[in-house]
């Protein structure tokens, strides 16, 4: 007999979107195993050492701000931190840290070590258990049905399909309810470098070809992409003398909300360029890499390229930088971000030895390419379900996205669905007005993908309401109602939200004295000093030259007669003699209280922005309230060309809104499309 196991879910990758997915089922009280070809590396991070980054930052928050555990393990493994695009507006700032590779490893497996309810298990799945039938209806939410406010329909929708769990290569059946498949670049990979290629998942470990192939016969939409790594060096080897510092903030920002101080001794990277002869190198041998012999025909990343892709592409930039990043504390690895290649190991060396104080570096591991196996997202719905099989959930780089945070803010949705789904409760989706998160799933669900897609700010239409520093108030209460966050994480959101509202008022209430201003802050005012009189400080923060923390002196007698600012006073008086950053006056003000202030600042500056995106919000909203039901025939709508016709058929969009945003889908569409619910409508009641 067989040795068979049950659990109510099921996650196959234990990578960065397999973790939080499988943390977010255990932590909602499901009884969840996570599935990985090796103990040893849980959370690898296969490419850079680091999280975080342009938009990226962002969806690190929303993860943290929902209940997941990727900011948290970063904070704690962080050795650089830095606050990007801070000469911009703060819609857009992001934070990056720079991680002890080993050590993020380390932590993330602690954690789920000591999460009840998960059991973590090493071996190789190879196929899913499929249940085949032609009757099954879905009559309520569970296994991620559609909710019935999603249209009126004359019977309950079809799904032909249904994941019961995994067959092991050891020949276990595993049953499960609910199944996520999180195979990163897993899935029938494969390695280059140069003329060389062989199967890999990622250097030094097996690809899941088994799994590849059994996922195909289900008879999804796929496609192929390709990603790819730098060289590693020896940091023994590097002249470090030769390159300029680059440090990390003198006053960090952690990603999590419940961090108060980061504890790890923190480093500095350091910066270069190519040279002439580099540039020589990858000209010559271009011919060699394979994505220019046609060895690789799957597509890479856009927005992250090879150097050889930089130089083909850029033919009149004369030199590209990169950064060279320690990989730990505790090791001598470099990372070179932003040299990722797939030249011959010989050529890899000899670009390496072309830059001043490299020219005796070793090289430890050599770059490669790595194609793989993707699902066409156009096959999921909303919560990362695939459409035509029950209980079946997609997340991270197998929906053709690339980067840890793009995994991990899928893979934290899809747990979350799969548990409510094993629950018969209602499903939980984001949508664009709510968070970053919402926008990548509506992007890929909408629009899929023929690249590795990449969040940037850029994508996302209200910008300005879906900062960093308001990713808890836009989503930690969802996450309280899931069960994601526990009652003191729940405890310290109140009293910050408390706090915040404390200082809102007090801003608005409180005038300004000119006589009590900052000698600095009156010299940048150019003689308008007198004119400030009687305008409250909020009126007074509209002014761009004007910032909070040249305020904090002024504020910090009121402030200390606000029981509820009483930690903010405390902490400033702690603060004076220590060693926190200073304001621009010269007082100290712990990072925490700054960045909490910082918030009402954004919001008070902003506040006509901030009204013009609601009503914005307000506009999407509607029209994401009108739903296309499941029944919807699209081949029968006159005036639709017969390429619209197909696309909306293989994207099935589950709203108007989602509809508009599908490339060639015009707003004269859309409106044939309302008009044709209420025709089809009564076609069926008739």
């Amino acid at each position: 007999m067989s040795f068979t196991e049950q659990f109510d879910v099921v996650v196959v990758g234990a990578g960065h979107a397999g973790c939080e997915a499988a943390m977010a089922s255990a932590r909602m009280g499901l009884r969840t195993a996570i599935f990985t070809l090796n103990l040893d590396l849980i959370a690898q991070m296969s490419c850079n050492p680091a999280i975080g980054g342009i938009a990226k930052g962002h969806l690190v928050r929303e993860v943290d701000a929902l209940g997941g555990v990727m900011g948290e393990v970063a904070d704690a493994t962080g050795i650089q931190f830095r606050l990007l695009n801070t000469s911009r507006g703060p819609a857009v700032w992001s934070p990056r840290a720079q991680c002890d590779k080993a050590l993020y490893r380390v932590k993330m497996r602690e954690v789920l070590e000591a999460q009840p309810n998960l059991f973590i298990k090493q071996a190789e799945v190879v196929d899913l258990l499929i249940e085949e039938s032609s009757t099954n209806r879905e009559s309520d939410m569970s296994l991620g049905a559609p909710c019935p406010d999603s249209g009126t329909w004359a019977e309950p929708p079809r799904i032909p399909r249904r994941v019961r769990g995994l067959k092991l290569r050891d020949g276990r059946t595993i049953h499960a309810t609910a199944t996520i498949v999180t195979t990163g670049t897993f899935l029938n990979g494969l390695i280059h470098c140069g003329e060389q290629q062989y199967t890999a998942g990622r250097s030094g470990e097996p690809a899941s070809v088994l799994l590849g192939e059994a996922l195909k016969r289900l008879g999804l939409r796929e496609c192929r992409l390709k990603t790819g790594t730098p060289p590693r060096l020896d940091g023994r080897t590097i002249d470090w003398s030769r390159f300029e510092v680059q440090p990390g903030d003198e006053d960090p920002t952690p990603f999590s909300f419940r961090t108060r101080e980061l504890p790890l001794r923190q480093i500095n990277c350091h910066i270069a360029h190519t040279t002439p002869e580099t540039l020589r190198l990858i000209r010559d041998n271009v011919h060699r890499s394979p994505m220019y012999t046609g060895q690789i025909a799957a597509i890479g990343p856009r927005y992250c390229p090879s150097i050889e892709d930089k130089i083909v592409r850029f033919p009149d930039k004369t030199r590209h930088q990169f950064f060279l990043e320690p990989e730990g504390l505790n090791t001598h690895e470099v990372y070179i971000n932003g040299m990722s290649t797939s030249l011959p190991m010989e050529i890899q060396a000899a670009m390496v030895h072309s830059i001043p104080g490299l020219e005796n570096a070793e090289m430890l591991r050599p770059g490669y390419a790595i194609e793989y196996d993707a699902i066409d997202p156009t096959e999921l719905d909303r919560t990362l379900r695939v459409k035509s099989i029950a209980g079946l959930y997609l997340a991270g780089q197998i929906n053709g996205t690339s980067g840890y945070e793009e995994a991990a803010c899928q893979g934290l949705m899809a747990g979350i669905n799969a548990a409510l789904a094993v629950q018969k409760k209602e499903p939980f989706t984001l949508d664009r007005t709510e968070a970053y998160t919402g926008t990548l799933i509506d992007d890929l669900i909408s629009k899929g993908t023929n690249e590795p897609y990449r969040m940037f700010t850029s994508r996302a239409e209200f910008r300005l309401h879906l900062r960093i520093d308001n990713a808890d108030r836009r989503l930690t209460p969802l996450g309280r109602r899931l069960g994601l966050i526990d009652g003191r994480a729940w405890a310290d959101y109140e009293a910050k939200q408390s706090r915040a509202a404390t200082f809102e008022s007090l801003l608005t209430t409180t005038r300004i004295r000119a006589e009590e201003l900052p000698t600095e802050l009156l010299a940048q005012l150019d003689g308008e000093a007198a004119n400030l009189t009687g305008q409250t400080i909020a009126q007074f923060l509209k002014r761009p030259e004007v910032s909070i923390e040249s305020l904090v002196p002024t504020l910090r007698e009121a402030i200390a007669q606000q029981s509820a600012l009483a930690p903010w006073s405390e902490a400033l008086q702690q603060s004076v003699s220590g060693a926190e950053p200073k304001a621009e006056n010269g007082t100290k003000c712990p990072a925490w209280v700054r960045n909490e202030m910082k918030t009402v600042e954004t919001e008070l500056k902003y506040s006509g922005y901030l009204d013009q995106q609601r009503r914005s919000i307000e506009k999407m909203r509607k029209a994401e309230q009108r739903k296309i039901p499941d029944w919807f025939d699209y081949t029968t709508v006159s005036g639709l060309s017969t390429e619209m016709k197909q696309t909306l058929t293989r994207v099935r969009p589950s709203t108007l809104g989602q509809a508009s945003r599908i490339a060639g889908v015009t707003p004269a569409a859309v409106s044939l499309i309302h008009v044709y619910i209420e025709i089809q409508a009564r076609q069926l009641t008739a």
